[in-house]
């Protein structure tokens, strides 16, 4: 069994896609954002990044002991659980698939994965006198890394070529919300093409619907005070928690 430490979010649906799709047993453990879950000692014990999505592995593969083995940050625990099945990966000995998996893993936890998160900020929570170059920038950055993808799809499928794999898992959320990021994908035709190929996956479909109407979706726009003591408050409560004063 899996503890999977979640939220509806896209970095959360990239581990859904996964365990839904090996069929994989997981004990679903609700991550609530907006109540601080994130900074609980047996969340931090897992994640110490504070972040979600995180997995507990009770029933790890050889060579990793008999101890429940912690995994955080999606990409590492995407590759963990495919060593552990065996799927959505290339064997460890094609090197030149294997090394295609690692830049576009690396590729969406670098480009892609931050500017989308980075332009959601600036469309959703930022104060609105401080919102449009933000936005502007971050749509601008986010719409390259789109490119980069549209090129990639040329004559392909999926990311890897023919074969579905935990690289198009990690990459498919932040594309799927697109629009609600205030984007379009009718510049990139073979990145929509490849969105709903991915959806239309019962898996895709599963993992996306996982809390769906959770505390997490629904809510509307939230603002933040825009000062730094705001934002550091975090950066604080985890030296707190490290020096044992939390």
């Amino acid at each position: 069994m899996i503890d999977f430490h979640y939220a509806p979010t896209p970095n959360g649906w990239k581990v859904a896609i996964m365990l839904e799709e090996c069929g994989l047993d997981y004990d679903l453990k609700p991550v609530r954002l907006h109540e601080g879950d994130q900074f609980a000692p047996d969340f931090l014990a897992i994640s110490p990044n504070a972040k979600m999505p995180a997995i507990l592995d009770h029933a790890p593969a050889e060579g990793f002991g008999d101890a429940p083995v912690p995994v955080f940050e999606s990409a590492a625990i995407l590759l963990y659980l495919a060593e552990k099945t065996g799927r959505f990966a290339p064997p460890e000995a094609d090197r030149l698939a294997r090394k295609d998996l690692m830049e576009w893993l690396f590729w969406q936890t670098g480009s892609q994965g931050p500017m989308g998160g980075q332009l959601s900020h600036y469309r959703n929570y930022a104060p609105e006198a401080e919102r449009d170059y933000g936005f502007r920038r971050y749509l601008g950055e986010y719409e390259r890394t789109m490119a980069v993808l549209e090129n990639r799809l040329k004559d392909r499928d999926h990311i890897l070529g023919e074969a579905y794999s935990i690289a198009d898992m990690q990459a498919f959320p932040w594309a799927f919300i697109a629009k609600p990021l205030g984007s379009s994908l009718d510049r990139f035709p073979n990145v929509a093409e490849w969105r709903e190929r991915l959806k239309s996956r019962p898996a895709v479909r599963r993992a996306i619907d996982l809390m769906k109407d959770g505390q997490n979706r629904g809510e509307g726009k939230r603002t933040v005070d825009n000062d730094s003591g705001t934002f550091n408050q975090n950066a604080d409560r985890l030296l707190a928690i490290g020096r044992g004063e939390a």
